[in-house]
């Protein structure tokens, strides 16, 4: 098993991105690895840390602004070489239909439910890592 995996954080709320931290913890599930975090507050720094590689899941805030988290989704979707599955953080219940629009792997509403997100996250790590195995 890998020895980390790297989930990349997209929110421009600090609450949220610690939602997301505190609801992984070390690692989501027994199975999968230790979980280390690249945050990111903005549309460019999420585009210069996908190019740079090594992403293994990217959690994205569907309502972040300017930039909100299922416009990034489709665009990294249609620009990212293998873009990394995606986690999507929606407002709602009733917006999972545009994660499906976004080309979104999961979704899970805000505010974080820990069991949910956590879940959500090694199903997504498990498969990347199966797919790179």
């Amino acid at each position: 098993m890998q020895s980390t995996a790297t989930v990349l954080v997209y929110s421009d709320d600090a609450n949220t991105r610690e939602q997301v931290r505190l609801a992984t913890g070390r690692r989501p599930a027994s199975d999968v690895p230790e979980v280390q975090f690249i945050e990111c507050a903005t549309l460019p720094a999420v585009l210069k840390e996908l190019d740079r590689g090594g992403i293994d899941v990217c959690v994205l805030d569907g309502e972040a602004v300017p930039a909100g988290g299922m416009g990034v989704c489709r665009q990294i979707k249609d620009e990212i070489f293998r873009c990394p599955p995606v986690l999507l953080l929606i407002g709602r219940p009733q917006d999972a239909w545009l994660a499906t629009w976004s080309r979104a792997e999961a979704a899970v509403t805000l505010p974080v439910d820990p069991v949910e997100f956590a879940d959500a996250l090694a199903s997504l790590l498990r498969s990347r890592l199966a797919v790179g195995a």
